[in-house]
């Protein structure tokens, strides 16, 4: 019973925060300056041509005038822009600051810090209330050593966030996402790691998420390679279903993907995915995985970076659209992809930079309910529903103790 009344007071605290702004976006064209264009006043001339000039360009008496009226403009659509994410704050897909961290000598989150994209002072301007902390390796490694890589970096992600307690919390669940966000502090969830780290034991990944483990990306091993998900494999995806470990599918091979879709109980994340109609980036997704995606109630989290989205704020709505329009807007999420050395578009240079991103989706018409779906609702929709398979799960089925040999030998 305390479940159920943990699962229906985080369900109505999400509802909450998922409920759209009173203020509507105004119609508008994209914008391709440096900083975001607000869209025009109702009052102003359809056509933007100025008497007096062939081409539109302003005469010396009237620059200062617009110069002001657009400088006005900006300020308006930020404004919208930070009042809609206090009420819909981002959920972030993937950051890897756990590896630049364990590479500085001494470091402040909290008062912030030069030597990272992503800290708590540009978290806030950002609005990002979750966060999605990777513990991917910088080099492949197997075996032992996977493992004890692995386990350094949760043990780093255990002491970065009880070091920062005013400004960061480990989180497990939906509900503890909410309340960590309610308590003004951003919820940090260990993962994506990687598939080597599991060996092939299943009890080691039983221990990873008693450390907090929430994703692990199904790559980079025998057991879920471009010919799919060997027998080991859905046995391997059916206890991360029981435990509550999401499946992370970016970069993952398209068997794989479809296969993981089928055998999975609980919703998948690509973390780190755009579209590969717009940018053929090998972690970007087909319009067949798209739909599929989608089908499956599962969640592309499109990466701000130039190499899978392009240069500019605009190609990443592009692909934001694209995606929406494939997967479904229940289906498309955000992954800021920063501290992984990635370079990142224009204007989106660091964690404080996704109110720029909302001023051009906001421009194209995207709507509050739309817009609170890609920042928070769905990936709290991804995580209630997790929480729920486990729990089912357990009452179902006992802990897996099948091994590489026993399936796949």
């Amino acid at each position: 019973m305390a479940d159920l009344q943990d699962e229906l007071q985080a369900t109505a605290e999400a509802g909450r925060l998922d409920a759209p702004a009173k203020r509507k976006p105004k119609p508008s064209h994209r914008f391709g300056a440096a900083e975001p264009i607000a869209p025009p006043d109702d009052t102003a001339e359809p056509d933007s041509t100025e008497p007096g000039t062939a081409d539109g360009a302003q005469t010396p008496e009237q620059a200062p005038e617009q110069s002001d009226e657009q400088s006005d403009g900006q300020s308006d659509g930020l404004e919208e822009a930070h009042a809609f994410l206090a009420d819909h704050p981002v959920a972030d897909g993937y950051s890897g600051l756990p590896w630049v961290l364990r590479h500085l000598p001494c470091y402040d989150l909290e008062l912030g810090e030069s030597g990272v994209d992503t800290d708590v002072p540009r978290m806030r301007e950002g609005h990002i209330g979750a966060l999605f902390w990777s513990l991917h390796l910088s080099e492949p490694l197997t075996g032992d050593r996977a493992v004890g890589a692995t386990l350094e970096q949760l043990d780093l992600v255990h002491k970065a966030v009880h070091a920062h307690p005013e400004g960061l919390r480990l989180v497990r669940t939906a509900g503890e996402v909410t309340d960590a966000h309610h308590c003004g502090r951003v919820a940090i969830l260990p993962g994506p790691a990687g598939a080597p780290a599991l060996g092939d034991s299943l009890a080691i990944l039983r221990a990873l998420h008693a450390l907090g483990l929430k994703a692990l990306t199904l790559a980079g091993v025998s057991w879920a390679s471009e010919a799919g998900l060997s027998r080991f494999g859905e046995e391997v995806v059916r206890e991360m279903n029981r435990v509550g470990v999401l499946a992370d599918l970016s970069g993952a091979g398209e068997q794989t993907i479809r296969r993981t879709l089928a055998v999975s109980r609980a919703p998948v994340l690509c973390t780190r995915s755009a579209a590969h109609a717009l940018r053929p980036h090998p972690a970007n997704l087909t319009d067949d995985l798209l739909a599929a995606l989608g089908e499956a109630h599962g969640l592309c989290m499109v990466p701000l970076t130039a190499e899978q989205t392009g240069p500019s704020v605009r190609d990443v709505a592009d692909h934001l659209d694209h995606v929406r329009s494939i997967a479904g807007p229940g289906s498309v999420g955000l992954s800021g992809t920063y501290d992984s050395g990635a370079a990142h578009p224009e204007d989106l240079a660091d964690a404080s930079c996704y109110p720029h991103l909302v001023v051009e989706l906001l421009h194209r018409g995207w709507s509050h309910d739309d817009l609170a779906l890609l920042t928070w609702g769905n990936v709290q929709r991804v995580l209630r529903s997790a929480d729920f398979t486990a729990r089912v799960a357990r009452d179902r089925r006992e802990a897996s103790t099948a091994r590489i040999a026993d399936l796949d030998g």
